[in-house]
C-alpha cells in the first residue's frame, strides 16, 4: 500500500475531498470522515494511473447524475411536473417555486457536484510530476495520454461549475486541493469567466475525437474537443442571459460568441463526427444509446459489480406501469405541443393518461419507447445525452438573431433542419411546408420557440426561461383546457405554484447545513 493519507486539517466538507478519489488514486484502508485526509504529495507513476484517477471523476459523476437528483431544479420548468404525493415533496418544491434550504436534493446536488470537483483538484495535483518527468524525458507518447487527460478533467470541471451555477447563482469557485474553509461566493459573471477558462484549455488539449469513442465507434462517451466547443457555445449562450447579461461584454457581443462557436461546430461536424439521426424515433431505443447526435453523454453500464448504471428507468413511469411515480410531463405543455412524429416520440402516448389517478402524460424520452424496455426495468445502461446536436444547431439559429444577424440564410437553416426531422422529412431537403423564413417572425424567437418543444423533457426548459426571463410568463399559463378523462370533465393542474415567479426566486438557495458550516455562504 503507498500513497498512505494523513493529516487533521479540517475544512468544509461539503468541499472536502471524495472517498472515490482516495480510494482509487491511494489506498481504501480510509477514515470516513474525509475532511481529515488530504493526500499525500505523491505523483502518479505512469498513464495507466493517471488514467484511474480520471476514473474515480467519472465515477463521482456517475454517483451524482444517475437518479433524476441530478436534475431535480429542471422541475421547476413548465414541461415537467411530478406526482402531488407519496415521497416527492422535494421535486413539489421546485415544481412549485418554493424551495426549500433543507430540500434533501438540493444538498445531494450541491455535495455531488463539489464531490466531483474536488476528485478533479487531486487527480490533477496527483498529475503534476508525473508530467514534469515526461518533459524532462521528452517522452511524446506521455505527454499525450497526460494532455488528454487533463483536457477532460478541465471539461468536466467547467461541466460541473456550469451545472452549479445555473442552479444557485453565486457560489465558490475552489481550484485548490484543499480549500480555504471559510471561502466566500464569487460573482456569476466570475464563475462564467472560470467555466470559459476551463472550456478553452479543453478545446487546446483534447483533439477532435476522442480516442475511445474513435476505437469503440460510440461517440462523445468522453468528450472531444468538438464536445467542448459546443459547451462553450452553450455556456456563451447562457451568460448573455438573466443575470450577468454578456458583461463585461455586452449582450449582443456575447451572442455573437455562442453564434460563432455553434458554426464551428456545425461546420466541423464531419471532422467531429456529429450529426442528427434521420428518424427521431430511433433516439431514444436503448440500441441507440451512443449516437453521432450525441455532443456529450454520460454513459453508463449494467455489469457486475453494477457500480455505473442508469437508475432513472423507473422514474418516468406510473404506478400501474412499473414505474415510481416521479417524472411526469406538464399537461398543459403537452396540449400545446404540436403534432406530429416528435410529439410521438416525446412522449408515451400509447397510454391512457387522462384517466390514471394524478392525470398526467409519460415521457417516452425517460420511460424509452413503447416495448422498448420490460415493465419491470429499473436498471438500464441508456445514455443520459447531456447536450445533442439539434442544440447547437437552435443555439447558431437564436444567437445569430439576438446578435444581430437574423437573416443569415444558414442561421435559417440550421433552423429549419430541426423542423424537418421533427416531422419525419428529410432534414437536408427545403420544404415549403414546415421552412420557416423572415416572414414567419424573428429567427430568435421562432428558435427559442423550437427550443421548447425539441428539448421537452430534457431538464432544459428551465434555464431557458431564467435566462430570458420568461419564468412568470410560462408558469402562469399551465392550466388545462383540452385534455378530458372519461366522465367528460376537464383535467384538473397539479402542484400550482406557490412561490414567486419573481426574478428574486431564480436560483435555488445554497444548502442550510452547507451555510450552517461556513456562514460566509449565507443566502
Amino acid at each position: 500500500m503507498k500513497k498512505r493519507i494523513t493529516t487533521k486539517r479540517r475544512f468544509n466538507s461539503i468541499i472536502s475531498l471524495s472517498i472515490s478519489a482516495l480510494v482509487l488514486i491511494g489506498c481504501a484502508d480510509l477514515d470516513n470522515d474525509v475532511s481529515d485526509i488530504i493526500p499525500a504529495a505523491e505523483p502518479f507513476e505512469d498513464a495507466a494511473e493517471y488514467e484511474k484517477g480520471l476514473g474515480s471523476v467519472y465515477q463521482a459523476l456517475s454517483d451524482a447524475a444517475r437518479k433524476t437528483t441530478f436534475f431535480a431544479p429542471a422541475w421547476a420548468g413548465d414541461d415537467i411536473t411530478t406526482f402531488s404525493g407519496g415521497n416527492k415533496a422535494d421535486f413539489r418544491q421546485f415544481d412549485q417555486r418554493s424551495v426549500s434550504a433543507d430540500n434533501s436534493r438540493l444538498v445531494r446536488n450541491w455535495n455531488g457536484l463539489y464531490n466531483m470537483i474536488s476528485n478533479i483538484h487531486v487527480t490533477l495535483s496527483f498529475g503534476e510530476e508525473l508530467e514534469a518527468k515526461a518533459v524532462k524525458s521528452n517522452d511524446e507518447e506521455l505527454l499525450e495520454a497526460i494532455k488528454l487527460i487533463r483536457g477532460e478533467l478541465f471539461f468536466l470541471r467547467a461541466f460541473s461549475y456550469h451545472q452549479l451555477v445555473r442552479v444557485f447563482g453565486e457560489i465558490p469557485i475552489t481550484l485548490d486541493v484543499i480549500p480555504d474553509p471559510n471561502i466566500s461566493k464569487s460573482s456569476v459573471q466570475a464563475v462564467y469567466e472560470q467555466i470559459e477558462k476551463d472550456l478553452k484549455l479543453a478545446i487546446d488539449l483534447l483533439p477532435t475525437q476522442h480516442p475511445l469513442s474513435v476505437s469503440s465507434g460510440n461517440p462523445a462517451v468522453r468528450p472531444s474537443q468538438g464536445s467542448a466547443k459546443s459547451y462553450l457555445a452553450r455556456v456563451y449562450l447562457d451568460w448573455a442571459g438573466f443575470p450577468v447579461k454578456g458583461a463585461p461584454l455586452s449582450q449582443q457581443e456575447r451572442y455573437a460568441l455562442a453564434a460563432s462557436q455553434a458554426k464551428e461546430v456545425i461546420d466541423r461536424k464531419n471532422e467531429f463526427n456529429f450529426n442528427m439521426l434521420p428518424d427521431i424515433f430511433d433516439l431514444w431505443k436503448k440500441e441507440n444509446r451512443f449516437v453521432t447526435e450525441s455532443l456529450w453523454s454520460i454513459g453508463y453500464s449494467v455489469g457486475p459489480g453494477e457500480t455505473n448504471v442508469l437508475e432513472n428507468q423507473k422514474f418516468g413511469a406510473v404506478g400501474f406501469n412499473g414505474g415510481w411515480d416521479e417524472t411526469f410531463a406538464e399537461v398543459k405543455y403537452f396540449e400545446d405541443f404540436p403534432a406530429g412524429p416528435r410529439k410521438e416520440a416525446t412522449y408515451r402516448t400509447d397510454l391512457d393518461w387522462v384517466n390514471l389517478a394524478q392525470p398526467s402524460p409519460m415521457f417516452a424520452k425517460i420511460t424509452g419507447p413503447a416495448g422498448d424496455y420490460g415493465r419491470n426495468t429499473f436498471k438500464t445502461d441508456r445514455s443520459d445525452f447531456i447536450m445533442r446536436y439539434p442544440e447547437i444547431l437552435l443555439i447558431y439559429a437564436e444567437a445569430s438573431g439576438r446578435s444581430g444577424n437574423g437573416s443569415v440564410a444558414d442561421a435559417w437553416e440550421a433552423l429549419n433542419k430541426v423542423r424537418r426531422r421533427a416531422q419525419a422529412l428529410p432534414i437536408d431537403t427545403p420544404d415549403t411546408s414546415v421552412d420557416l423564413d423572415t416572414s414567419d417572425g424573428t429567427i430568435e424567437d421562432l428558435a427559442f420557440l423550437e427550443r421548447k418543444w425539441e428539448f421537452a423533457g430534457e431538464y432544459i426548459r428551465w434555464f431557458d426561461l431564467v435566462r430570458l426571463e420568461k419564468v412568470e410568463e410560462a408558469l402562469s399559463d399551465r392550466v388545462p383546457r383540452v385534455s378530458r378523462n372519461s366522465d367528460n370533465e376537464l383535467v384538473e393542474e397539479t402542484n400550482k405554484i406557490t412561490g414567486s415567479l419573481g426574478i428574486d426566486n431564480y436560483f435555488s438557495p445554497i444548502p442550510a447545513s452547507v451555510v450552517s458550516e461556513n456562514p460566509n455562504l449565507s443566502n
